[in-house]
């Protein structure tokens, strides 16, 4: 078993905190995206769905420079929410999570669109006939059949936002306590000579934490696609 030392379960604890928030925000938000792209017959759809999947394409580091000019406390948007809210992302976990929440965006975003294709069109017009109104056949219908692909969603996300390197680094920096997640407790590690064993401990975290979220995401995408070869991956 690894023992870490108490300033390294701080660095965990931090990673958990930051991931699990930065999914429980975006969620709601990546499955209304899910659901326009799967559903949706408007013109300009396309665009959207590259929008929504730039910052996979993106230098993580250039998306961290795009949220430090929105959201920093000069920004349009980091500026009026400081303003009047009194809510700031800059040097801040709340940053990190929400760098994280947009890099786990896009992923979340395809696996549970490919989960609201997958869902029988004709049991939903069933549904319909038999009197469900249009909110009930989404929550007795569209919404349980799709749930395996959206768990697979928030896992998968989980798992990218573990990794979350470069756009945090940019947008909140490397703050020990506050914004230093497991990728920038490693990076800051390798640059002091003779820390090889922490490195190893943390790497060795790093990789069961998301080598484990990869595989319950796979898990989630088989059954949802039993009988179809569904894939999130």
């Amino acid at each position: 078993m690894i023992a870490l030392t108490p300033d390294e379960w701080e660095v965990v604890r931090l990673s958990l905190k930051v991931s699990l928030v930065a999914v429980a925000a975006v969620t709601p938000v990546a499955f209304a995206i899910a659901y326009f792209l799967a559903r949706a017959r408007v013109p300009g759809k396309l665009l959207i769905d590259a929008l929504v999947h730039l910052p996979l394409v993106l230098p993580p580091v250039v998306t961290g420079w795009l949220l430090l000019l929105g959201f920093g406390n000069n920004g349009p948007i980091g500026g009026w929410l400081n303003a009047h809210l009194g809510l700031s992302f800059m040097f801040r976990w709340t940053g990190a999570a929400l760098a994280a929440a947009v890099m786990a965006l896009p992923l979340m975003v395809r696996a549970m669109r490919l989960s609201i294709e997958a869902v029988d069109r004709r049991l939903e017009s069933a549904a319909r006939t038999l009197g469900a109104g249009r909110w009930r056949t989404f929550a007795t219908v569209t919404l349980p059949l799709s749930l395996p692909g959206v768990c697979a969603g928030l896992v998968l996300g989980f798992a990218r936002s573990i990794g979350e390197f470069g756009a945090t680094i940019s947008f909140v920096s490397n703050i020990p306590g506050e914004t230093r997640t497991l990728p920038l407790a490693i990076y800051a590690a390798l640059q002091v000579p003779g820390t090889d064993a922490q490195v190893f401990r943390l790497a060795a975290i790093s990789v069961t934490l998301s080598l484990g979220a990869l595989i319950a995401s796979e898990w989630l995408a088989r059954r949802m696609g039993a009988g179809q070869g569904g894939h999130v991956l």
